[in-house]
C-alpha cells in the first residue's frame, strides 16, 4: 500500500509495500481447527526453519502467516516496473550457505539456486579506487599491499575453520567446542571496529573493508563487539561466499516451504493471529515475532512482569531503502565495484564512523553508510534484456520521516557518475513503510532489536534458554532470539530444538 505514489517526467516515486498488506492484521479469517504438536507464528526464515526442525522430528506441525505469501523478509516483488524483480528486504546472503541449518536443507531440490557474484563485497574510495574482498584470500590481501599481510594474520585462522566458527557462534551463549578457536576470535571481536581497523591497518582500503562489514551491526563503530560483526561477515565472504537466490529472495522462502510440505508440514497464509485463542489445539506455539508483538498476542498467558521486559526490549535505528529500474548497469568508477554483488558505499573509515554515529544522535547523515546490491548484473532473470535493478537502503532514527532519497542518489553518484541518468523508476521504502508491511519492524527496526554487548545474548530477556517464556507451552523464534538477523534459520532451529526438550 503506498502512501505516496506520483508520475513526473517518466519516473515513478512510490512509497510504502507493494504489495498492499497494510490493513492484513485487521482482517476477519475463519477459524483454524485440528490438533498439532506445534503451531508456529510467521513464516520468516527462523519461522520456517522452525517448522522444518519439528517436522523432521516426527512433529505434526502448522505454519500460519498473515501475508498471502511466506517469507517474511525474504519476499521479491515488482515494484518499479513490470518485469523488475527486487528484493522486498533481504538480498544479498551472507549467511545463506555458511549457516549449519541451511547446509543441512536439500533447497535445491525444491528450486533453490544460489548465485555467487564474481567479487562478494567491494568499498569504493577515491580517485576510482576500491578496498575488495575478493573469493579468495590470497588475492583479497595481494589487493590490500602493505596491509596483506595483517589482513592475513587477522582472518586465516577463521576462513580455514569457518564452519566450527559459524556453529558456535550462530547461537545462543555456550561453552566452546573449540576453546582456542574462540578465544582468538574473542581476543579482536570483543574490540570496536574502529580501534581494530585503526590499530591493524595503515592504508585507507583495509580500514574502510572492516568499517563497512562492521556497519552491517547498525552500531555506532565505537561500541564494543562491533569487530566481532566484522571478522564475521568477512570470514563468510572468504569461505562461503555472499550469494544471492536466482529469480529473488522469495526463491529462499518457497523451497524452505516446498520442502516443509514433503515432509508433511502445513502452511495457511493469509491468516492474520490477533491472540493465542485464534491458534487450532497445540502442544507448543513458536512465535516467530518481535518481543512487544509476542507480549500482545500471549497476553495474559504470559505473567505482566515478563510481559514488561518483553516490551522494555530495545529497537534500533531504521532502514530507509530504494530500488531502482535502471536502463543500464550502475556505472562505477572503481572497475571492482562492477564485479562485486554487493557494495559499501561510503568512503573512508573516518566516514563509516560519521555516518553510522547520526541516526543514534538522532539525525540523519548528510552522507549515509548504503549497502548497495546490484543482483541483475549476476542473475538476468531480475530485469528485461539490456535494463538492470538496483537495491540501496541506509540507517535512519527509527520512525524517521526524513526523505533521504536525495542523500543516497547523491552517494551513488559520487563513486557512480551518471547513475541518475539511469533511473527509469524508483520504490522508496521509509521505516513506517517497513513497519506497516511488516509489524515485527518496530520502528522500521529491520534486524530484531539492538545487537550490542548487553541484548546481542540476551534477547529478547535473559534466561538460561533465551528462546522459552514462563509459559512452557510458548516459545519465541524469531530474530529477537540468539543469533539476531540474517537468513540463516539459527533461531528457529535452537527455538525448536528447545520446544522438543519440553515436549519430551
Amino acid at each position: 500500500m503506498s502512501d505516496a505514489n506520483e508520475q513526473e517526467d517518466g519516473e515513478i516515486v512510490s512509497g510504502g509495500t507493494p504489495e498492499g498488506h497494510a490493513e492484513a492484521p485487521f482482517a476477519k479469517v475463519p477459524v483454524l481447527k485440528g490438533k498439532y504438536d506445534a503451531v508456529i507464528v510467521g513464516s520468516g526464515p527462523n519461522g520456517l526453519s522452525a517448522a522444518i526442525t519439528l517436522v523432521r522430528a516426527g512433529r505434526r506441525v502448522l505454519v500460519i502467516e498473515a501475508l498471502p505469501t511466506v517469507g517474511g523478509g525474504m519476499r521479491s516483488v515488482e515494484c518499479t516496473l513490470p518485469g523488475f524483480i527486487h528484493d522486498h528486504c533481504s538480498a544479498i546472503h551472507a549467511l545463506g550457505v555458511a549457516s549449519p541449518f541451511f547446509q543441512s536443507l536439500p533447497l535445491a531440490e525444491y528450486g533453490l539456486e544460489w548465485v555467487h557474484p564474481g567479487v562478494p563485497v567491494a568499498h569504493p574510495l577515491a580517485a576510482g579506487e576500491a578496498a575488495v574482498a575478493e573469493r579468495s584470500l590470497g588475492a583479497t590481501c595481494t589487493g590490500l599491499g602493505p596491509d596483506g599481510a595483517a589482513y592475513r594474520r587477522l582472518l586465516e585462522p577463521f576462513v580455514s575453520r569457518a564452519d566450527d566458527l559459524m556453529r558456535q557462534i550462530l547461537g545462543p551463549l555456550k561453552p566452546p567446542r573449540h576453546p582456542w578457536l574462540m578465544a582468538r576470535f574473542g581476543w579482536s571481536g570483543t574490540s570496536s571496529a574502529q580501534r581494530l581497523a585503526r590499530r591493524l591497518f595503515q592504508g585507507p582500503q583495509a580500514q574502510a573493508l572492516l568499517a563497512g562489514m562492521a556497519a552491517h551491526s547498525i552500531l555506532p563503530l565505537d561500541r564494543p563487539l562491533t569487530a566481532a560483526v566484522a571478522l564475521m561477515l568477512s570470514v563468510t565472504a572468504h569461505s562461503h561466499g555472499w550469494p544471492i537466490a536466482r529469480g529473488g529472495s522469495q526463491r529462499i522462502a518457497d523451497a524452505m516451504a516446498a520442502y516443509l510440505k514433503s515432509l508433511g508440514g502445513e502452511i495457511v497464509t493469509g491468516h492474520p493471529v490477533r491472540t493465542l485463542d485464534d491458534l487450532p489445539d497445540c502442544r507448543a506455539v513458536l512465535l516467530d515475532l518481535s518481543p512487544a508483538l509476542v507480549s500482545r498476542i500471549a497476553g495474559p498467558q504470559l505473567p505482566a512482569a515478563f510481559r514488561r521486559r518483553l516490551e522494555r526490549f530495545r529497537h534500533g535505528p531504521a532502514a530507509f531503502k530504494l530500488d531502482w529500474a535502471l536502463s543500464g548497469p550502475i556505472p562505477w568508477q572503481a572497475e571492482p565495484c562492477r564485479r562485486a554483488g554487493t557494495v559499501h558505499v561510503a568512503g573512508t573509515l573516518e566516514e563509516v564512523i560519521q555516518a553510522e554515529a547520526a541516526p543514534w544522535r538522532g539525525q540523519c547523515a548528510e552522507r549515509p553508510f548504503l549497502l548497495v546490491a546490484q543482483q541483475s548484473l549476476f542473475d538476468a532473470s531480475r530485469a528485461p534484456a539490456g535494463k538492470h535493478t538496483g537495491w540501496a537502503y541506509c540507517h535512519v532514527p527509527p520512525n524517521c520521516r526524513e526523505d533521504m532519497t536525495e542523500r543516497i542518489e547523491g552517494q551513488m553518484e559520487r563513486f557512480a557518475p551518471g547513475f541518475r541518468d539511469l533511473i527509469l523508476a524508483r520504490h522508496v521504502t521509509r521505516p513506517a513503510d517497513f513497519e506497516r508491511d511488516n509489524p515485527n519492524y518496530i520502528g522500521g527496526d529491520i534486524s530484531g532489536g539492538v545487537m550490542d554487548a548487553w541484548q546481542l545474548f540476551t534477547r529478547p530477556t535473559p534466561r538460561v534458554s533465551p528462546y522459552t517464556t514462563p509459559n512452557p507451552r510458548i516459545l519465541i523464534c524469531s530474530a529477537s532470539t540468539p543469533p539476531g538477523a540474517g537468513v540463516h534459520g539459527m533461531c528457529g532451529y535452537h527455538a525448536a530444538q528447545a520446544a522438543l526438550r519440553r515436549m519430551q
